[in-house]
């Protein structure tokens, strides 16, 4: 993960809206373009961003995905911040 990445992801408030969403629980692509004003492609767009930037997992279920937060990604973008935070 490029934390540069990570950063520009979580920038947009329709990514973050979405990472709230999952950490509440898992979600398809439907369940959380419900809550949003964007169409369901734009919704996929934006969770293509957020696996790219390692903040989520996606998993298949049949013929759709179900979307999880990345613990993983978390933690190593709290490391971070945490080193950048002691290096003064």
């Amino acid at each position: 993960m490029m934390f540069s990445d990570a950063f520009m992801a979580i920038a947009d408030p329709n990514r973050r809206y979405l990472l709230e969403e999952l950490r509440r629980g898992p979600k398809t692509v439907n369940e959380l373009a419900a809550g949003l004003p964007v169409s369901r492609p734009a919704v996929s767009q934006h969770l293509k961003v957020l696996l790219d930037a390692g903040l989520v997992n996606a998993k298949p279920e049949g013929t759709r995905r179900v979307y999880t937060v990345s613990s993983a990604g978390f933690l190593k973008l709290n490391i971070w911040l945490d080193q950048f935070w002691e290096a003064e």
